[in-house]
């Protein structure tokens, strides 16, 4: 009787060659798959960098001499302490140094500390004249001279780098209001002197009769608007302290506890006059003055 017996099993060197055939398929299909992908990222690069050099050729650009590293106050100009740099027309500031005029800015020492990277202002370097006192402003910002008294100064004891509110007491025809127009505002300069703990030759602090004031376009009108409607006067703050507070416009004699008063700023005393209250005396004033017909 014949028996069926089962196919034998592929030989070994088949199932290899199967194996290696799979495995250099693969191989291929990611060889593949990461050709297009640098292709198209070398693509995609080429663009962008087209791009930008089209946009850097459209904008007018300007040299001007900036800082390698951060500069302290006191350092002097040197080829190794500054670079030129390119920046877009507009960004540049009308009082930087050019590549032209270095020559004249060598060996000078900087008046004010300069970051890395920013363009370095005349203004900022000292001189046969003293620095100008815009340097100190930051973009945008204003300064703004306010005349004080020994009161609202509190007493010479405000100095520059000082920040305090501004408080306005105001008075209509009837009644008068207090309340703060503008809360920490630096001190930038108090009279001529904006060094703090200017003293004169006997070393006594310096008196002033005006404060300097770092503020925004907007809120410099405010202060020379509230100079016109009432007084000024200087709240010193203390040193680090950020707290806000209320802004809202009070009426003084409520401030102060004291009763509302009638609105007419006329005396509710009555004042004797020829035997009876002025107001009738002035009624009899009048008839006596009234001319004859």
């Amino acid at each position: 009787m014949a028996t069926n017996t089962p196919n034998p099993a592929s030989p070994p060197s088949t199932r290899n060659t199967r194996n290696t055939r799979k495995n250099w398929l693969v191989l291929a299909v990611a060889l593949a798959l990461g050709g297009l992908a640098a292709y198209a990222a070398s693509n995609y690069l080429s663009e962008r960098m087209a791009e930008i050099d089209a946009r850097a050729t459209e904008v007018d650009t300007v040299q001007v001499v900036v800082a390698k590293t951060s500069l302290p106050a006191g350092t002097s100009i040197t080829a190794d302490s500054v670079a030129v740099r390119e920046i877009p027309r507009t960004w540049a500031h009308s009082g930087a140094i050019a590549p032209d005029q270095y020559s004249r800015a060598e060996s000078l020492a900087l008046a004010y500390p300069a970051a890395a990277g920013e363009p370095i202002l005349w203004a900022q370097l000292e001189g046969r004249r003293a620095p100008t006192f815009s340097a100190r402003l930051q973009s945008g910002q204003r300064a703004v001279t306010v005349p004080v008294d020994e009161i609202s100064s509190l007493s010479g004891m405000v100095e520059p780098g000082d920040r305090i509110d501004i408080v306005v007491s105001a008075r209509d025809e009837t009644r008068s209001f207090t309340f703060t127009l503008l809360q920490n505002v630096a001190v930038l300069a108090t009279g001529s002197h904006a060094d703090p703990e200017a003293r004169d030759a006997q070393g006594q602090v310096r008196s002033y009769t005006t404060i300097t004031l770092d503020t925004s376009p907007e809120d410099a009108k405010r202060v020379i608007a509230a100079r016109e409607v009432g007084r000024v006067t200087a709240l010193l703050r203390a040193p680090g302290d950020l707290a806000a507070v209320s802004g809202a416009i009070t009426d003084a004699r409520k401030l102060l506890g004291l009763p509302a008063g009638d609105g007419k700023g006329i005396s509710s005393v009555p004042v004797i006059y020829g035997g009876g209250p002025i107001t009738s005396g002035l009624k009899m004033m009048s008839r006596a003055e009234a001319p004859e017909d």
